[in-house]
């Protein structure tokens, strides 16, 4: 047990959008994030981040700056929280389909003072009483303020002591509190842990989870610093098994994170499809919830026998 339990390594100080860049300047061409057939190169996105980076940075945020984030699920939602980290920011993920009064809370407590929100979602800005931020319309690459903006990486000054984003608790024993994670924080899980899975290039990840969940900091991030594929699973398929499933196959899903009772629903549904032997899955990582043998025992059963 104590020789199982020393997991300590060697992690070198760093960003997180410092890793990702990295990973743009070593793979360029390689796919980094992929939504409904729609794909980002590592340079693609590297650079569209800058451009948006370059925006933020105008509009004044910098080193130690909160940035609202309420934004769909596609492929622009890693360009964005990848830009508010290169501008300086830390984002404060505001999931449009939480209900108004938390999104109004959790946007006044953070005490952030610019909101990124796509077009769609901005019937919702009356929703948020006492705003008296800025708004900036995200939507679009090739148009308005981001298009013509420099595409190359920024000198700002951040350093691993600097807030990266900002996650609110559930709120179930009271209201939601805001815990702030710092880029320290996140590089040494994903470094401390890609040497002991073994997380490379030619792994694809899930992004399965509300990026106002901190789960999603795993699935992103974890997928863009070690060099894989994120697939940012469509809102329909996170209330589908069979539909995820399906996603799993298709898209050739490697790295699987999940709670346990929903794993179950997915097992369920893999062993009804027949397909279970279809299934690319090396990993699949549990959280959020104590895992019982319950969750786990149908698809032991129909992996062993496929």
């Amino acid at each position: 047990m104590t020789s199982w339990n020393d997991s300590a390594v060697e992690v070198r100080p760093g960003l997180v959008h410092e890793l990702v860049a990295e990973r743009a300047r070593l793979c360029p061409g390689a796919v980094a994030v992929s939504y409904e057939g729609r794909v980002l190169s590592y340079a693609d996105l590297d650079a569209w981040a800058n451009r948006l980076a370059r925006v933020l940075r105008a509009r004044g945020v910098g080193v130690g700056s909160l940035v609202g984030v309420c934004v769909g699920r596609s492929e622009r939602l890693p360009v964005v929280l990848l830009a508010v980290l290169k501008a300086g920011g830390g984002y404060v993920p505001l999931d449009p389909e939480y209900p108004a009064d938390r999104l109004a809370f959790m946007l006044a407590d953070s005490g952030a003072g610019l909101l990124l929100v796509e077009d769609e979602f901005t019937v919702r800005l009356s929703e948020l009483a006492g705003f008296g931020g800025e708004v900036f319309v995200v939507d679009g690459d090739g148009g308005g303020d981001v298009g013509v903006e420099s595409g190359a990486a920024l000198e700002v000054g951040v350093v691993p002591g600097d807030v990266a984003y900002v996650i609110y608790t559930s709120g179930s024993t009271g209201r939601p509190k805001g815990v702030l994670v710092e880029h320290g924080n996140v590089v040494n899980l994903l470094e401390g842990t890609r040497e002991r899975f073994g997380f490379g290039s030619d792994d694809v990840w899930s992004l399965f989870h509300s990026y106002a969940f901190d789960f999603s900091v795993w699935e992103l991030w974890g997928a863009l610093v070690s060099g894989g594929r994120v697939v940012v699973v469509p809102r329909a398929l996170t209330r589908s098994p069979e539909g995820l499933w399906a996603l799993l196959v298709d898209e050739g899903v490697t790295v699987l994170n999940q709670t346990p009772s929903m794993f179950a629903q997915v097992a369920r549904a893999a062993v009804d499809s027949g397909g279970v032997g279809l299934a690319r899955l090396e990993w699949v990582i549990f959280g959020g919830e104590a895992l019982e043998a319950v969750h786990v025992r149908e698809w032991f059963t129909a992996v062993g026998s496929a």
